[in-house]
């Protein structure tokens, strides 16, 4: 017992001393339903114009508040994100389909078919909605990397080619 003590407390602080060296801001809300997550946004897509962006992972991946911070930081991306989107930041552990509560995993089933199964590209995964809701574009977030982070050519280029007035043209 005394051993699985100081396993569980070595596994804390490791954990909490990752997060603390990469500094960066949870932006995943673990407390709420997803699905309605995404009928929130897509309703307000609607209103505005406006297609949805979700970008799926969870504050356990870096990369995932990498890029959360990155386009944060940059005017450029936050203007045509504000100007063409709907982005949100929609919760999901590769675990929560395996989950032994059986509401968990139906929940987990559920999203991944609603946002086609775009888990499969690893995380974080963009997935473009559009005023109505339908996927109309993944995108595997490893072709916006560069090193240790991401490509701004890249990020704009993934941005631009799926607003609103580029795909009704």
């Amino acid at each position: 017992m005394k051993r699985f003590l100081i396993i569980a407390m070595i596994a804390a602080l490791f954990s909490a001393s990752a997060s603390a060296q990469t500094g960066l801001k949870k932006v995943y809300n673990e407390e709420i339903n997803q699905l309605e997550q995404i009928d929130k946004a897509v309703a307000q897509a609607k209103r505005e114009g406006k297609f949805v962006i979700c970008q799926l992972g969870g504050n356990w991946c870096p990369w995932c508040l990498k890029f959360a911070d990155y386009i944060s930081k940059d005017s450029d991306i936050t203007k045509i994100i504000n100007d063409n989107f709907v982005y949100i930041h929609v919760n999901y552990n590769p675990r929560m389909a395996k989950s032994k509560d059986e509401a968990v995993a139906k929940r987990a089933a559920a999203l991944m078919k609603r946002l086609d199964n775009a888990g499969r590209f690893g995380y974080p995964v963009f997935i473009v909605l559009d005023k109505n809701g339908k996927v109309i574009h993944i995108q595997d977030s490893g072709y916006l990397e560069e090193g240790e982070g991401y490509n701004k050519e890249k990020v704009m280029r993934f941005f631009k080619n799926w607003t609103p007035k580029a795909v009704n043209l």
